[in-house]
């Protein structure tokens, strides 16, 4: 069978898969859940075009770390075939550890699980199923390499999982603002001490590139409107787990029943292993099924938050910079009991507070390097006369409170 595909891509046009373990890691049961999980949860909600997923996003990645390869030997630095085929790989893995509407349930399914964490289980899987030959993705993965260079490459503030996603959420978003020049900024990295670091010249894409993400968070991932919708499902889920547990018999699928009757911990996934074979199987089909047989439950909160999910009447949504004090929620909980004749505790589903934040760089911790002409090495930050990109390192913490929106326009 030839596995050397070639798939067409509508944001870089054509994607080679260039050997057979590659092939044979996209055909797995684990990769190819990645077309059920859309890549930004609930944002078509708010932008109709959001319905790409994990598996688009994990591809094109793939391809760019093929193009980051090429440049970077392209420069004298030398990459082994097996090096370039274990990068391909984590970068292609690095989110099939994720859940159903990506990192909206994160939380919510098990306790205390990141979605990397997840992952790294599902490498090591699949790492025995194909007698070791993830043996050097893993270790670039978990930053265990001797050249670190490659773990950046899969996970830092410049980092090829922010380049395919910004211009791929940009391109079906149609929010063409935080469209970014991933190619030009491939073209300027390169190799000192084994570090990844950005030429000189390259200083003013990456001020782009910054910029473009600060943008798309407060445009797209933060959006209002998003924000509330992920509330609303969080709250589902939360007021399904509560009902289940408390004896009560939900339609759900078998995946979901198992997440809905078990407090999971990473404890269990590491003792167990058919949970992460029950995970691998959850993705967002199992939520919207769940959710079409509770529209009819007769438990109000059940009922009324599914509702609202499958026809888009979602809870009002307000942003500030100071956090809603007690007395104002205290207030909205006793109109939502009257308004849905339901008790305080059910009433407390639909008045939720909390904060997003939005810092586009970090300069601490892994910051993004600027390779100097003259060889020195320091952080973008300080190697930039421009005042934007220390203004973008400052965080931004805005505070909401969600609730019926004739309660928060009254």
């Amino acid at each position: 069978m030839n596995k050397k595909k070639i798939l067409n891509d509508p944001v870089y046009g054509f994607i080679n898969i260039p050997n057979d373990l590659i092939f044979d890691i996209i055909e797995h049961r684990y990769f190819q859940r990645l077309r059920r999980i859309k890549q930004l949860g609930l944002t078509d909600l708010v932008y109709p075009g959001a319905l790409h997923t994990r598996f688009h996003h994990a591809l094109g990645a793939m391809d760019l770390m093929r193009r980051a390869i090429n440049a970077l030997q392209d420069k004298g630095v030398e990459i082994s075939d097996k090096e370039r085929q274990a990068s391909m790989l984590a970068i292609l893995l690095h989110d099939v550890g994720h859940g159903p509407f990506s990192h909206t349930l994160e939380f919510s399914l098990f306790q205390g699980v990141h979605h990397e964490q997840v992952g790294l289980w599902m490498m090591d899987r699949l790492n025995q199923e194909f007698d070791g030959a993830l043996d050097l993705t893993i270790q670039i993965f978990k930053d265990k390499y001797h050249r670190p260079f490659f773990h950046q490459l899969v996970s830092s503030q410049l980092d090829i999982d922010r380049l395919d996603y910004l211009k791929r959420d940009s391109f079906f978003t149609g929010v063409y603002e935080g469209a970014i020049g991933s190619e030009r900024i491939i073209k300027m990295l390169n190799v000192a001490s084994e570090h990844l670091v950005v030429e000189e010249k390259g200083i003013y894409s990456i001020e782009n590139f910054l910029s473009a993400r600060r943008l798309m968070y407060w445009q797209v991932y933060l959006h209002k409107t998003a924000v509330s919708a992920e509330v609303m499902l969080i709250e589902l889920i939360k007021r399904a787990k509560s009902l289940t547990q408390a004896g009560e018999k939900l339609m759900a699928t078998p995946a979901l029943k198992i997440f809905l009757e078990r407090d999971i911990t990473d404890q269990d996934f590491e003792e167990d292993p058919d949970i992460l074979e029950i995970y691998a199987l959850l993705d967002d089909a199992d939520i919207w099924g769940s959710i079409k047989f509770w529209q009819d439950h007769e438990d109000v909160v059940l009922r009324k938050l599914s509702k609202m999910l499958l026809e888009r009447k979602l809870l009002g949504i307000s942003f500030s910079n100071e956090p809603t004090g007690r007395i104002v929620t205290d207030d909205l909980v006793h109109k939502v009991m009257k308004l849905y004749q339901i008790d305080e505790e059910e009433a407390g589903y639909f008045i939720k507070t909390g904060s997003v934040s939005n810092s586009a760089y970090i300069a601490s911790g892994q910051s993004i390097k600027i390779l100097r002409k003259h060889g020195n090495v320091v952080d973008v930050a300080d190697a930039s006369d421009l005042p934007n990109i220390k203004a973008m390192s400052k965080i931004v913490t805005k505070h909401y409170l969600c609730a019926p929106k004739e309660l928060l326009t009254n």
